[in-house]
């Protein structure tokens, strides 16, 4: 297969919003880029709507059911802060950045999710030092490529302040500019969370988001400049997507107290989880409901005490079988999902009020809670995503009208000259010059 980009480079901007696109369309260099780029403003994500399914969708082509990342977390009860799906080996089958490592190219990771330890030459992954005796430093070192990160880190390591934003994605931003001018790579994947951040602690429609827009759009500018400056501007190929959107919200659900409370969760003297028969797994704006071997009697009573407790509080929306949940792309292992109502999310606290309703306090108080939120079903109102792509091998001026998140992989991969072929999604060929 021929190869259409000499130089990739694939932007995620986290949180991007379909409702964004008018306002990124008219700051400097957005509006600069969207002159010669295609594009589609309703990009379809996929369910549940959160950061890691999202981005192994992008890089695999494939639905969650398929790819292995069905959330952000893992199950781990008595763990108020789970682990995420750090690492590549919890994704099924090919990416196009392992296939095009194959082929004998050079691929640079800044954050990309799902990638610690992966074959990613030049890879500073996303992940946490989630244990009280890990060093952050030393937890990113030995899952990426150890020189690669050091160098990055003892040149711009003082603009980050933890994972508060948008020191990081300063940080992030940096970085990527020192390898753009150092290092000549095939492909290049970064992902910038500052807007996705600031709208979970400040609303969808805030003030603080406006300007984290103002700040990727300065970003971008300093990216086309550097790639100018390295003179390889009109050989390279610049996407720039967003995973999923966002919506506001003011209430958390916490069924597993419902739970707890009817026998289906049994708890010692200090409230740790001893065992269960029936658990919710949020997913923000949804939620999984695992019940034990999916027993068909217990199945029935938890669906009745679900739609009791929806009776009372008209909190969720949707209550989908396994078969349905499936069907939209979902965890094929769970008993049930559930999908929120506007203005509520899932947590999955066992204490307290099944009920709670947040504040700003509280979201300066815990991480678990926000103001803005996402996971919901990728087919609510106003929630669709953006894509942008424009350079080499990319048509000028096609505006694709509805596509899907997994559709961005094998395209990519197409202009890498590899083909993903376990692919769910399509390649957008209408984008694509020959």
């Amino acid at each position: 297969m021929k190869r259409l980009a000499k130089y990739l480079y694939v932007i995620s901007l986290d949180g991007l919003s379909t409702l964004d696109f008018e306002y990124i369309s008219n700051l400097p260099n957005f509006k600069e880029l969207l002159t010669s780029a295609s594009f589609c403003k309703n990009v379809y994500s996929v369910y549940p709507t959160l950061t890691y399914p999202a981005h192994v969708s992008i890089v695999t082509g494939k639905y969650p059911k398929n790819h292995g990342v069905i959330n952000n977390t893992l199950l781990q009860v008595n763990r108020s802060n789970p682990d995420w799906y750090w690492h590549r080996k919890s994704i099924k089958g090919d990416t196009f950045y392992d296939l095009a490592i194959q082929n004998g190219m050079k691929v640079g990771s800044l954050f990309w999710p799902v990638t610690a330890k992966s074959k990613i030459q030049y890879n500073m992954p996303e992940i946490l030092a989630n244990r009280p005796w890990q060093n952050q430093i030393l937890v990113s070192l030995i899952n990426g490529s150890p020189i690669f990160q050091y160098k990055l880190n003892k040149k711009f390591g003082h603009l980050r302040d933890g994972i508060k934003q948008p020191n990081l994605d300063d940080f992030t931003h940096q970085s990527l500019l020192h390898t753009i001018k150092n290092k000549r790579l095939d492909l290049t994947l970064v992902h910038y969370t500052d807007l996705d951040s600031i709208r979970h602690e400040f609303g969808f429609y805030s003030e603080e988001a406006k300007l984290a827009l103002k700040r990727h759009d300065k970003r971008i500018g300093q990216i086309m400049q550097a790639l100018k400056e390295k003179g390889i501007y009109e050989e390279s190929t610049i996407i720039i997507l967003g995973d999923h959107s966002s919506i506001d919200e003011n209430k958390v659900i916490n069924l597993n107290v419902v739970l707890k409370q009817k026998g289906y969760i049994q708890v010692d003297s200090k409230g740790k989880i001893l065992k269960y028969t029936a658990i919710t797994k949020n997913c923000d704006g949804s939620a999984y409901v695992y019940v034990k071997n999916n027993d068909p009697k217990i199945l029935n009573e938890i669906t009745e005490i679900i739609k009791e407790f929806n009776d009372k509080y008209g909190c969720i929306d949707e209550i989908y079988s396994r078969e349905k949940a499936e069907e939209f792309g979902a965890d094929p292992n769970c008993s049930l999902m559930l999908e929120a109502t506007n203005s509520y999310y899932f947590q999955d606290e066992i204490d307290g009020e099944p009920i709670k309703d947040i504040s700003i306090e509280n979201t300066k108080q815990s991480s678990h809670y926000t103001l803005s939120t996402h996971g919901y079903s990728p087919f609510k109102k106003d929630y669709t995503t953006v894509f942008i792509a424009v350079g080499k091998g990319i048509k000028k001026g096609v505006v694709i009208e509805k596509m899907c998140l997994i559709d961005e992989g094998p395209t990519f991969a197409k202009l890498l000259g590899v083909e993903l072929k376990s692919s769910d999604g399509k390649i957008l060929e209408e984008l694509l010059e020959e």
